[in-house]
């Protein structure tokens, strides 16, 4: 009983359930180690009774949490009512104000501002406490109106200006084309992160160096304004890369080779030195430091790092031990001996936030109503710029993933360090607030991914002694306030005007995806996923079943896509990788079963009236049952338009498949440009299905078999 009161007065699990009739009990070593992570000595029964006496004492007679929250339509929140009557409450506010107000004794402090404040807080016994005061809207920004729009992986969509894979150029070009001439209200992109430098670079999104900055490899070249004014030999040595760089792109799009993102950042870092070295003119000199000063010590950290890394490399394992401290003189030394790349470093992120400006400026001329939705990855590398510069914040030793279910029963372990819930609170979640700044600063809606991580995550001890191996099935939760979390969140949203969408998919704590409703948070409906899974033959929810508060979808980027699902090309895929944990037939016979039952549906609901057989009308269908749901954005998966049948992700492999580095391609294989893609004609056969309302049906539809 003594560790898993300790357990749970730090937000630590000692048993979870994997199912509603299953429980499974965590290893104590685990809790040991999670505790220890998280600063709490729990090594023997007299430290286990010392940490949990002072953790009691402290919770009774503290005054305040660390970081409190207040939404703007809530009277009296509870830790305002719970103080001693009144209490003197002055605030501090964000904008340089002061608030003078008492609570306790069961009343509220009154309405308040928006923002971000520093409360401190004195009762008449003497006690006295500071804390982060968030004040928030109740509800997150909603889209004005339903809306329909593409999903798809940048640096797979190339256009004849790519250089070897999609950019920031293409993104402009493909919202102005979508938004234009297919209605689209939204573009939703993979994570831009900073990756973390290497040979080979990891291309994942979902593993970066930093979520905070995006990265320059996906700057469009010719589109930065010194290119047009560069002469002589920084003009001939501009030409030849530009040259090598169609090289790259022909090789994708005709010669069978795969995105190859070290090559394209290597000729794009050799052009943006050229570019970097020219001298800004006033005007642009200006806009240069209003960024760097928006930035601040943020943005100094992360090019500091990246200068770092180019000449010590990314693991930092061997870095000097005196280095590893971004706040140690031998850390500000090196800064100073490398200021030419830190200027670099810093130069790169600014002409990358100016493209990424332009994309949304785009959108938004266009007529997008939401515009470009980015997507926030669920971590970082536990190497990278980030874990450098807020080393404080991340618990060390620990990585997360997902436990042992139904889907995988040896768990899942992406790697990931997390975020220490004691230190996000007693900086006033300052981390995370920066880091969603960043990413709303020119979204027009956010996804999170795996955002049930705001409620807790799976933290896996990593072994002690040679390689550090860990064992996702010794992991345990960790739990987080959700409230401060959503509340951040929120109030970022409100401030950049954006749209919240979080990736819920998979199991999910009962209360969750109500409470993310509550706050406005869009939840992901995948069109396969939405059955009535405890019914007798689990049949599919109907349109008027699903939820509105979300964005429904045929696939994602870690899922087949909808011409693989139909034709069973995605069992085949898994059989020849040997990834099937079933007998070929065995899962090609479950499979077609489950895309019947699909196929009937839509064809008793009238949306397949000639009946399955024709794979492209299918697809249609599908995108047609989307819409006659009462979702609040449909979106459709790019790949989709033109029949390919590959994924861009498929989970479980790594060397085995070519994660992250394909090009769109059409139901042959043959990559397609983003030119191509525009001029499809199976594209337009589709989207006019999309953009036109579904005509009344004749009555209602037919009832299902029994």
């Amino acid at each position: 009983m003594g560790l898993a009161r300790l357990a749970e007065l730090h937000g630590v699990a000692t048993a979870y359930a994997p199912s509603p009739t299953t429980r499974v009990d965590v290893p104590d070593a685990t809790v040991v180690a999670v505790l220890h992570a998280l600063g709490v000595d729990a090594s023997t029964p007299a430290a286990v009774e010392a940490a949990t006496e002072a953790a009691e004492r402290a919770a009774a007679t503290r005054l305040l949490p660390p970081t409190v929250v207040c939404w703007a339509d809530e009277l009296r929140p509870a830790w305002a009512a719970a103080l001693p009557a009144s209490t003197r409450l002055d605030i501090g506010l964000e904008d340089g104000g002061t608030e003078h107000l008492t609570a306790g004794g069961g009343t509220g402090p009154g309405p308040l501002p928006l923002g971000v404040h520093r409360l401190t807080a004195v009762a008449h016994d003497g006690r006295s406490a500071t804390a982060t005061l968030v004040v928030a809207p109740p509800r997150a920004p909603q889209p004005a109106e339903r809306t329909y729009g593409f999903l798809v992986q940048l640096y797979s969509l190339l256009s004849r200006r790519s250089w070897g894979m999609g950019d920031l150029g293409d993104l402009a070009e493909l919202a102005s084309w979508a938004g234009r001439t297919q209605g689209a209200g939204f573009v939703q992109i993979n994570p831009l992160h900073a990756a973390v430098p290497g040979s080979p670079t990891d291309p994942s999104p979902y593993r970066p160096s930093s979520r905070r900055f995006p990265d320059p490899v996906h700057l469009r070249i010719e589109d930065v304004p010194e290119y047009a004014h560069a002469a002589g030999a920084a003009r001939e040595r501009l030409d030849a890369l530009a040259g090598r760089a169609a090289a790259l792109r022909t090789a994708v799009l005709h010669e069978g080779a795969l995105i190859d993102r070290d090559a394209v950042w290597d000729l794009k870092r050799q052009a943006l030195e050229i570019l970097c070295a020219a001298e800004l003119g006033p005007g642009r000199r200006a806009a240069y430091d209003d960024f760097l000063a928006a930035q601040g010590e943020a943005l100094d950290d992360h090019a500091t790092w990246s200068a770092l890394a180019e000449i010590h490399g990314a693991d930092r394992s061997g870095w000097p031990e005196a280095l590893r401290d971004p706040r140690s003189p031998a850390s500000l030394a090196a800064r100073a001996e490398a200021a030419d790349r830190v200027e670099f470093h810093r130069r790169a992120a600014w002409l990358t936030d100016e493209q990424l400006g332009a994309a949304s400026r785009a959108a938004r001329e266009a007529g997008m109503g939401i515009g470009i939705v980015h997507d926030l990855a669920v971590g970082v590398h536990p190497d990278g710029s980030d874990t450098w510069a807020q080393h404080g914040v991340f618990a060390e030793g620990i990585s997360v993933g997902a436990p042992p279910d139904a889907f995988n029963s040896l768990g899942q372990d992406w790697g990931l360090p997390p975020w220490r819930p004691d230190a996000l609170a007693a900086t006033g979640y300052a981390a995370y607030r920066g880091l969603l700044r960043g990413q709303l600063r020119h979204a027009g809606a956010l996804r999170i991914d795996h955002v049930m991580g705001l409620f807790r995550l799976w933290w896996i001890p990593r072994a002690t002694g040679e390689g550090g191996a860990t064992d996702p099935t010794r992991g345990t939760y960790v739990r987080y306030d959700s409230e401060a979390m959503l509340a951040v969140l929120v109030l970022e949203a409100h401030r950049a005007g954006a749209v919240v969408v979080g990736e819920d998919l998979g199991t999910v704590e009962p209360g969750v995806r109500e409470q993310l409703a509550r706050r406005g948070v869009l939840g992901t409906s995948v069109l396969w996923f939405e059955r009535h899974w405890d019914a007798p033959g689990q049949p599919p929810l109907e349109p008027r079943e699903w939820r509105p508060g979300c964005v429904a979808t045929a696939t994602t980027h870690d899922l087949p896509s909808t011409a693989a699902r139909l034709t069973g090309e995605h069992v085949a895929l898994r059989h020849r990788l040997g990834l099937l944990t079933r007998p070929l037939a065995e899962e090609q016979a479950g499979d077609r079963a489950e895309v019947a039952a699909w196929l009937a549906e839509l064809t008793r609901l009238g949306l397949l009236p000639s009946g399955p057989g024709d794979e492209e009308e299918e697809i249609r269908a599908v995108h047609r049952f989307l819409l006659d749901t009462p979702a609040r954005m449909v979106g459709v998966w790019l790949p989709d338009t033109v029949g390919d049948r590959r994924p861009q992700n498929l989970p479980g492999t790594s060397d085995q498949y070519p994660n992250w580095r394909l090009p769109v391609a059409d139901a042959r294989g043959t990559p397609v440009t983003l030119e191509e893609l525009a001029a499809s004609p199976r594209l337009g056969r589709l989207m006019e299905g999309v953009r036109t309302p579904a005509p009344a049906r004749s009555g209602p539809p037919a009832a299902r078999p029994a």
